[in-house]
């Protein structure tokens, strides 16, 4: 299994949004493989630990070739494994609201274009879906990568910016 089927999932059923945004979702897909590669290529995306400082809106990497990775953060949503279902981050309340900003630029769009899928607090849905939407979101903000990490059951995906690189403590 390739490093992108690991990340991105298998194939889905075709025509699962409206054409429009079925053609966007593809776009940022691509997009958001090519960073990913660039990313993991560079400095071991796949295999970092990750931290999350909500206050100040940042997340950690710390791969294991000795560097530390930091960039901002945007939480998009998570989606709890058990269930199989998403959670846009601007309906749950442990997201500090700063952290939503990019999830609700997906939200918007959605109401822009009535496209339901992108408006709806919680959906069922598959992990890939929830790669497409982080996908959308990186795309809509201009993001430099995204990452989905474990907690529990639960998956949150996220979007980051600009990277910073350091030796790690």
């Amino acid at each position: 299994m390739s490093l992108f089927d690991r990340i991105f999932g298998g194939k889905k059923q075709k025509d699962a949004y409206p054409k429009e945004l079925q053609t966007q979702i593809e776009k940022a897909m691509y997009a958001l493989q090519a960073l990913t590669a660039a990313h993991d290529g560079t400095w071991r995306l796949g295999e970092a630990a990750w931290n999350v400082d909500q206050d100040q809106g940042t997340i950690t990497f710390v791969p294991p070739n000795g560097m530390r990775v930091t960039a901002p953060v945007q939480i998009i949503g998570s989606y709890d494994t058990q269930d199989g279902t998403w959670l846009w981050s601007w309906n749950n309340p442990s997201i500090k609201e700063p952290l939503t900003a990019d999830a609700r630029k997906v939200q918007s769009l959605g109401h822009e274009k009535g496209y339901e899928v992108l408006t709806t607090p919680k959906l069922t849905c598959s992990e890939e879906e929830c790669w497409e939407l982080t996908a959308l979101a990186c795309m809509l903000a201009g993001a430099q990568g995204a990452y989905r990490g474990p907690a529990g059951s639960v998956r949150v995906f996220m979007k980051f910016g600009q990277i910073t690189l350091s030796k790690a403590d």
